[in-house]
């Protein structure tokens, strides 16, 4: 076991040790603090003491080789530990990669109808309904804060935010432009349109991430509505938040109370903020960063939805599947599979300067 592992393996002792002790339990933030680093570092140390353990076991088996008995079995044994061997090792590698420190931070997600008019609207309800199916299939709650309706049932934009563990180490992916090809419920001929509409996915922020001076933000509240005039409230409880020094605007409407959206709207405008800073970085840095899997960029065409083909094509990683409605009813964790394995592999090159 190298340095490195064997810290982790007498801080994750450590904190097995402080988390049953008496004096620990009447502090439940301490509590919530020790079991997320807990967590954090359990799928490291449980790979690295497997290691361990088959490394002694393929001294075993090799030292057991020259007894003519058991020296079939042995070498079985011995080829079957090296071959663990080889794969913990492996996963280790990943498991040590940097974390990005929003991985484990809710999402706030929002989309907007592109290219395509009315049929463009239709599309991005399509991906509300996708990513609400896929969240709901993981567990996650999902909480809608803005939606601006077509009279045909299309969104214009809407704004949803998904707390769940690991929601933005999943959908981080789903930043860029989304594209479709198919034949519009509006197309009376039959034809086929391309249309688009673009996600981004930002790590929710609280209002302590982000330094917000109240001065800078102009609050201003409205009565919310859907398409139409239907579903009018009739109290005044929508907010809109302006961040004067940027031109951010941020609008709440989803919840019953002014106190509630202006929460969530503050939230909301933190997680804008925060991204807004981190791409101007990212900017300043692009000569010296590599082009990951995971950048998100919203202007980059990153997936199209064929219909009449039954396709979904990630243009990132050149994955193609043949399985539409499985992806449009939420199926999506073998697009993010593929694009969480290529970003780690892309990461681990960098790591090992490949």
């Amino acid at each position: 076991m190298n340095d490195r592992l064997q810290a982790l393996d007498l801080r994750f002792q450590a904190l097995e040790a402080q988390l049953s002790a008496p004096e620990t339990y009447g502090d439940p933030e301490l509590v919530a603090k020790l079991n997320r680093e807990q967590k954090e570092l359990e799928p490291v140390v449980t790979a690295c003491r497997a290691l361990e353990r088959r490394k002694a076991d393929r001294a075993d088996a090799e030292a057991l080789m020259s007894d003519p008995e058991l020296s079939d079995m042995a070498r079985e044994e011995f080829a079957q530990a090296k071959a663990d061997i080889e794969r913990l090792e492996g996963e280790l590698k990943i498991l040590l990669l940097p974390k990005d420190p929003n991985d484990g931070k809710n999402v706030i997600l929002e989309i907007r109808a592109g290219v395509g008019g009315e049929e463009a609207a239709l599309f991005a309800h399509s991906l509300h309904r996708m990513y609400t199916m896929y969240a709901e299939s993981r567990g996650w709650k999902v909480e809608l804060a803005s939606l601006s309706e077509t009279e045909l049932g299309g969104v214009k934009e809407l704004s949803m935010v998904i707390e769940g563990e690991g929601a933005y180490s999943r959908l981080k992916f789903e930043s860029g432009v989304h594209r479709v090809q198919r034949v519009p419920e509006t197309e009376s001929g039959g034809r086929i349109h391309t249309s688009t509409a673009t996600v981004a996915v930002l790590p929710e922020m609280e209002e302590v991430d982000v330094k917000l001076d109240p001065a800078d933000i102009e609050m201003q509240v409205f009565r919310s509505s859907g398409a139409g005039g239907q579903h009018v409230n009739k109290t005044s409880s929508a907010v809109r938040l302006i961040h004067k020094p940027t031109g951010t605007v941020v609008e709440c409407q989803q919840e019953r109370s002014q106190f509630q959206n202006r929460d969530k709207a503050m939230r909301i405008l933190a997680s804008k903020l925060y991204e807004a800073e981190r791409e101007r970085v990212d900017r300043e840095f692009e000569s010296q960063r590599r082009t990951q899997v995971g950048s998100g960029m919203r202007n980059e065409r990153i997936r199209t939805y064929n219909f009449p083909q039954g396709r979904v094509t990630d243009h990132r990683i050149g994955l193609t599947l043949y399985k539409i409605d499985a992806v449009m009813d939420g199926g999506l964790d073998e697009l993010i599979d593929a694009l969480v394995t290529a970003d780690q592999a892309e990461r681990l090159q960098a790591e090992h300067g490949q």
